[in-house]
């Protein structure tokens, strides 16, 4: 079984920037992708970024526009995001997914094992 848990969300001021980190967990850690989710309040989860685990083609929404960046440190089976540029409209409960099988990396439902999610609130 794959856990992953992620880390660094808190209250950051419009403008500025955040680090979001999924550390995982479990005898056998190969996912085929990993992928950053994010749902506000009363909306549907949407895609945010996911980085292939071998070669690192990376994958992002379209809202993104250049203010995220997607890594990851396969020694460490962790992923990261990096958000600049930070805007109220960015706040979200964001979440970690592993997928394991080649296919949509927007769709929510191709991603095997998710983190609880960590909430952060961009300030106006």
């Amino acid at each position: 079984q794959v856990q992953l848990v992620e880390s660094g969300g808190g209250l950051v001021q419009a403008g500025g920037s955040l680090r979001l980190s999924c550390a995982a967990s479990g005898r056998t850690f190969s996912p085929y992708a990993m992928g950053w989710f994010r749902q506000a309040l009363g909306r549907e989860r949407e895609f945010v970024a996911a980085m292939l685990w071998s070669g690192g083609i990376t994958y992002y929404g379209d809202f993104v526009k250049g203010r995220f960046t997607i890594s990851r440190d396969n020694a460490k089976n962790s992923v990261y995001l990096q958000m600049n540029s930070l805007k109220p409209e960015d706040t979200a409960v964001y979440y970690c997914a592993a997928k394991r099988y080649r296919g949509s990396y927007y769709n929510k439902y191709e991603y095997s094992y998710w983190g609880q999610g960590t909430q952060f609130t961009v300030s106006s």
